[in-house]
């Protein structure tokens, strides 16, 4: 069972997160926002999805109680649990674009969901009082994906790159690799996901991902190998591999097999055949 995260938790001095009070299969118990820093001007990490009041009223208590105006707004990425509150927060807080800037990284794959927002650099460094804070693009979970290091706590908030229950899914698994291996070198002390409780064991948990995915290649290739000449569509292969999967996740593991499908179509390990795919006997 899921841990109850609470709506609002001031987590240290410098850091309140805001539960953003849509949960679901896919964002657990919903999307994890955050507010950095310790003086009147601060920055808020995501804005939750669209039309949830409740987290708007949360968020406005927060600002109100500790009489905070944001600085900025950072996107992690373009995805409507992450980017969706962005309309309802600017309207309902009545925060004006001039006074708080809004960033994000553009999507490369398609036209960006998210309008007039200011485009972050890698590396770029943001500091508030209480808080330094430097971005990296993490892209792989989506082309646009950003990660943030709050220096002062060498803690890193990062969005779906990394949950704190299950693995994420991705849309490029290389660069979802190359991404896990560049937060790994920030050798963070705690992980602030987007999704689920924060993550206290950072180099073991990333470590498990970097192998969990070789693992489900290892899996793929073992699968296919066994059936030389046989073809499998994903589906199959998915109900070969994930055991006790819930059917709500059946999609969102296809769509992860897929990509290691696509890589190792790439490297030429594998073969396909329409809808199929068999192991290719080289």
């Amino acid at each position: 069972m899921a841990a109850v995260i609470p709506t609002v938790t001031k987590v240290s001095p410098r850091i309140t997160r805001i539960l953003g009070c849509n949960p679901s299969s896919m964002t657990l118990q919903g999307t994890n926002t955050y507010v950095l820093g310790t003086g009147k001007r601060r920055i808020l990490i995501d804005t939750g999805d669209e039309g949830i009041s409740q987290y708007v009223s949360h968020l406005s208590n927060v600002l109100n109680e500790e009489n905070i105006e944001l600085a900025h707004i950072f996107l992690s990425h373009w995805h409507h649990d992450h980017v969706g509150g962005l309309t309802d927060i600017i309207s309902k807080l009545g925060i004006r674009i001039k006074d708080c800037h809004v960033w994000k990284f553009p999507r490369l794959d398609a036209e960006d969901i998210v309008q007039k927002f200011e485009l972050f650099e890698d590396g770029q460094e943001f500091v508030v009082e209480g808080a330094t804070v430097k971005v990296f693009h993490t892209p792989g979970h989506s082309t646009d994906h950003a990660v943030f290091h709050l220096l002062e706590d060498n803690a890193v908030f990062s969005g779906d790159c990394i949950l704190g229950e299950g693995t994420s899914i991705f849309e490029n698994l290389y660069d979802y690799m190359k991404s896990l291996n560049l937060i790994l070198k920030l050798q963070p002390c705690v992980i602030f996901p987007g999704h689920g409780n924060i993550i206290y064991d950072p180099a073991e948990r990333l470590k498990y991902y970097l192998s969990h995915r070789q693992q489900r290649e290892d899996q793929i290739i073992e699968v296919l190998k066994k059936n030389i000449g046989k073809g499998f569509t994903e589906n199959a292969l998915v109900l070969a591999i994930y055991t006790g999967l819930s059917e709500k996740l059946v999609k969102a593991a296809e769509y992860n097999v897929n990509h290691h499908l696509q890589k190792l179509l790439k490297e030429g390990k594998v073969l396909q055949i329409g809808e199929l795919w068999q192991y290719n006997k080289l």
